[in-house]
């Protein structure tokens, strides 16, 4: 059955119904009312009944539209015998219609923030590309070629996009096509093509006579704000989302619940970053100096003076670059602060166990293959531990004395 809906963008109505395994779409230029739309159900239900006795004729209702050409294209190929699997005539959507669809369906288990990232990947690079292909007519080849392209993308002052980064504008056209080759049967043309090789991400913690410079200089209205960075590896959505509500001073705990992401509150990055993390003597006194100053303007921990959320790039811009450029500190990303937490948690002998909780981790794995190499530098021993303890032990000594 077909329907009457509005589109986000204009407000404007659209026909919306199946033809011949197509979803069909056709815009309007009827405002969303009432009456347009009690207009345009009696039209819709029209349209449904001669589709069901096999007597709609697209071109007398919309002869505009590029479906109309569409199926000219499509008796075309009959009459040549051109056939998909199965010996029937091949038809199936452009990219651009069945990835609207396809978005429009999977929002609803998806965070704003993912979905802001694939709306952004499917307007600025997949439609322009694919846009105008039936998805069954998109190949390897040219799925190949597309992500060299990206490789040579002018981004800002650089010549390409990052590994990552074209991985993270593919993965979408992946899903789209998986999805799509499912409901068309096809086969998709992703098959055999991987991920690009992405290079480890750089870990550059602070060191400690580091974070005792900054905190020492960092402007008073966030010297708790970094405290807390500093000292529980919060990530930057989890502190910037932190609200006074998940603050346990009697228990000394603070739950982890919800981000803030793009001024959007959100769950947590994973189940396991939802996890409470104990609170140092100097977290605690922070947080019981953040109370005074912030309870009564918001109900968020760390806000500006007017009461609202922070603003990453606002901190970062304004108060972290400056306090690293003022101290002659090599330049570095905020998240480094959790990087920094770990390194620094490991250094003083913390319990592996302990600090992959507090951190958000299932399991040791990642404290061991990303951090433990700033270990030895850090606490200046290097295997000098374990000699000690062989030494006090005297294990390797004769029962004279002589080895």
């Amino acid at each position: 059955m077909g329907s009457i809906r509005a589109r986000k963008d204009t407000g404007m109505l659209f026909f919306d119904f199946i033809f011949k395994g197509m979803r069909c779409r056709e815009l309007t230029t009827l405002k969303d009312s009432a009456e347009n739309r009690r207009t345009m159900e009696k039209l819709i239900k029209k349209i449904d009944a001669e589709i069901l006795l096999d007597q709609f004729e697209y071109a007398r209702y919309f002869p505009s539209s590029l479906v109309v050409k569409k199926l000219a294209v499509e008796q075309a190929r009959l009459a040549l015998g051109e056939t998909g699997e199965g010996g029937n005539v091949l038809s199936t959507p452009l990219l651009k219609d069945f990835a609207e669809e396809w978005l429009e369906e999977n929002v609803v288990r998806w965070k704003r923030s993912y979905e802001d990232m694939v709306t952004l990947v499917i307007e600025k690079y997949l439609v322009p590309k694919f846009g105008e292909m039936e998805v069954s007519r998109i190949n390897k080849g040219e799925i190949l070629k597309f992500r060299a392209s990206l490789a040579k993308v002018q981004h800002g002052d650089k010549i390409g996009l990052t590994p990552d980064r074209i991985n993270h504008i593919m993965t979408p056209l992946r899903m789209i096509l998986a999805d799509a080759a499912d409901r068309n049967n096809f086969t998709t043309p992703f098959t055999g093509i991987k991920q690009l090789r992405v290079p480890r991400t750089e870990v550059d913690p602070f060191s400690l006579e580091e974070v005792k410079r900054f905190i020492a200089n960092v402007r008073s209205d966030y010297l708790n704000y970094y405290i807390v960075r500093f000292m529980t590896g919060m990530r930057t959505s989890e502190i910037d989302g932190l609200k006074w509500k998940y603050v346990n001073f009697e228990r000394r705990e603070i739950f982890i619940r919800e981000t803030l992401v793009k001024g959007t509150v959100e769950t947590t990055k994973t189940p396991e970053s939802t996890r409470s993390i104990d609170m140092s003597d100097s977290v605690y006194s922070a947080l019981q100096s953040q109370y005074a100053a912030t309870k009564h303007l918001s109900d968020f921990v760390f806000c500006t003076k007017e009461g609202s959320p922070l603003q990453y790039s606002n901190v970062s811009n304004r108060v972290w670059y400056p306090t690293l450029e003022l101290l002659d500190l090599r330049p570095r990303r905020p998240y480094q602060t959790r990087h920094t937490t770990a390194t620094l948690w490991l250094a003083a002998g913390e319990n592996p166990e302990w600090i992959a909780r507090q951190m958000g981790h299932t399991t040791t794995r990642m404290l061991f293959t990303v951090y433990s190499r700033f270990v030895p530098n850090l606490t200046r021993r290097d295997g000098s531990a374990f000699e000690t303890l062989v030494t006090n032990s005297r294990v390797f000594e004769t029962a004279g004395g002589a080895p």
